[in-house]
């Protein structure tokens, strides 16, 4: 059974970082890609970033692009999201997802999600 347990929401001030990281378990990690998503009070699912399987290659939304990090690794099956200078558009829950092949590409859409972890951007 994949499961995918999201950790390291939280309360930052605009401008400030956080890291999440989503333990993944019941499927052989490092052949698939992986992804982040997120959804803010009212509003649907956004794509955040990808990084294919192995860990070669990432894609971000130009929301993003240049202020978070996505990465995985392989050995503790674990992916990270490494958020800098937030802003307050990032208040939303953050959703670890696994897509169903190694490589990604935009068509693609995820087959498994976690139940997210909270991310508050506010002084």
């Amino acid at each position: 059974e994949v499961q995918l347990v999201e950790s390291g929401g939280g309360l930052v001030q605009p401008g400030g970082s956080l890291r999440l990281a989503c333990a993944a378990s019941g499927f052989p990690f490092g052949k698939f890609a992986m992804g982040w998503v997120r959804q803010a009070p009212g509003n649907g699912l956004e794509w955040v970033a990808a990084i294919e399987g192995g860990g070669s290659t990432t894609f971000y939304a130009d929301s993003v692009k240049g202020r978070f990090t996505i990465a995985a690794d392989n050995a503790e099956d674990t992916l990270y999201l490494q958020m800098n200078n937030l802003e307050r558009e990032g208040t939303a829950v953050y959703y670890c997802t696994k897509y169903p092949s190694e490589r990604y590409s935009k068509e693609a859409f995820f087959e498994a999600r976690g139940e997210g972890t909270q991310v508050t951007v506010s002084s």
